[in-house]
């Protein structure tokens, strides 16, 4: 059955709780990301990289903001507090989009496997039966698909230009692969997100999707498929995190927290 709007959702504790965990997810994944892409305003190494990494940021902030918003009409508090006063331990993203940028190549490559994960997971949400969240999903599925086609150039253009470009590419595989598989978590939560249609697929299925995308990627960059992403060693799912997400929040909260109540 789906659920049309917030309040149809709150009278109904177990979908609302579940429901709430699943948003966090999507949140989080999108907000540390987005920061991450800010952090290369002024140093891509074209112009064309500094605007769309700026415009990709922009974009990612906005969907992490739908999600907030979304979250406090479900009751949780206003989304600046969400975004900027939670502890890291109640962060639900991926260690992976946690992690700093690294160089150039670690950075396409993160965020082209990201945004493949992130497509997928976005064409599986338009059939949760959260209907302010499917349609959400819609619109913003629209705007990563110019995100992938970047993105996708990026990867083959660097891993097939040979020389240092390309050793920093194959470098750049064998430093995120073992925390890809953490995207594909849907957390504790999976059975219930399942019963309450709030996802149509479970995370294997989620995972497999993926592979048969970014598989041909590898083929046209000439890049090696190292096998399935293993299980990751931190759950960022159910908040195990690093030190590099503590300080990213610090970093992203200073103007916040020097004074909370302020209306800027």
């Amino acid at each position: 059955m789906n659920v049309e709007q917030a309040d149809q959702a709150r009278q109904d504790p177990g979908y609302r709780r579940t429901l709430v965990e699943l948003l966090y997810q999507l949140a989080d994944d999108e907000l540390c990301l987005g920061h991450r892409d800010s952090e290369w305003l002024g140093l891509a190494p074209d112009i064309e990289g500094d605007v769309a990494f700026s415009s990709i940021a922009q974009d990612e902030v906005g969907h992490a903001a739908f999600h907030l918003e979304r979250l406090h009409e479900l009751g949780e508090p206003d989304p600046d507090s969400l975004a900027f006063a939670r502890e890291p331990t109640e962060w639900r993203n991926a260690v992976l989009v946690e992690r700093p940028n690294g160089d150039w190549a670690k950075t396409i490559l993160r965020h082209f496997l990201y945004d493949v994960f992130d497509d997928v997971r976005t064409e599986a949400l338009l059939a949760s039966s959260y209907r302010p969240l499917a349609q959400g999903m819609a619109k913003i599925r629209r705007e990563e698909h110019y995100h992938l086609l970047h993105l996708k150039m990026w990867v083959i253009r660097l891993a097939r230009g040979g020389g240092e470009a390309r050793r920093r590419m194959e470098r750049a595989l064998s430093e995120v692969w073992p925390e890809v598989g953490g995207l594909f978590s849907w957390g504790e939560r999976e059975v219930e997100l399942l019963r309450h249609g709030l996802i149509p697929c479970g995370s294997d299925e989620l995972m497999h999707r993926w592979a048969e995308r970014v598989k041909p990627v590898f083929r046209e960059a000439e890049l090696r498929w190292p096998g399935m992403p293993p299980a990751p060693e931190l759950q960022g799912r159910s908040g195990e995190h690093t030190q590099d997400l503590a300080e990213m929040i610090r970093t992203m909260s200073e103007v916040y927290t020097s004074d909370p109540v302020a209306r800027w």
